[in-house]
């Protein structure tokens, strides 16, 4: 458990180990007064893993769901509302886990910020497409861009995952 908040404290891997061959423990990386009333007004850590899994379960559910609707009379419309609705809640899951400052600040790093940047404007034009201009091939092609963005947003945080999938993708196409 306790490997599990080191990986989600945000904390940079590098700063651990510094801190671990000193002998030294991080309790933050900065100490400003917002920070110290987010920590103690934090919740527990048994809530915070509660509060991810069912955000995280009605993400799934609501991506679900809409596949479902996709059968339905107006289907298109429910399915890119609901699919939507399940990627942002999926991506709000972890604020649970890692608090919503250290999620912003973890979504918008160097590695990151071209990913996150193309998912939210896919998650955006998604619902446009959908519910202002009523473009149905739009809409389908913003749900793959967005599938496609989250995927890859997904990937930043496993090591060498994004590496791995060049690799395998490259491959394909050198057939």
């Amino acid at each position: 458990m306790d490997k599990l908040r080191k990986a989600l404290s945000g904390r940079d891997a590098s700063e651990e180990q510094e801190a671990e061959e000193r002998g030294n423990i991080i309790t933050q990386t900065e100490d400003t007064p917002l920070l110290r009333v987010i920590d103690t007004n934090s919740l527990s850590w048994s809530t915070r893993i509660k509060g991810f899994a069912v955000c995280f379960g009605l993400g799934f559910l609501f991506s679900i769901l809409g596949t479902a609707f996709l059968f339905l009379p107006r289907g298109l419309v429910l399915f890119t509302v609901f699919y939507t609705l399940g990627n942002v809640m999926a991506i709000s899951s972890t604020c649970f886990l890692m608090g919503p400052i250290n999620q912003c600040k973890k979504m918008f790093a160097k590695t990151r910020i071209i990913a996150t940047i193309i998912m939210i404007l896919a998650l955006i034009m998604t619902l446009i497409a959908a519910l202002v201009i009523h473009k149905k091939a739009l809409a389908i092609l913003m749900v793959v861009i967005q599938f496609c963005a989250m995927t890859w947003y997904s990937l930043s945080y496993i090591p060498y995952a994004r590496d791995a999938a060049k690799k395998c993708f490259g491959s394909c196409l050198d057939v």
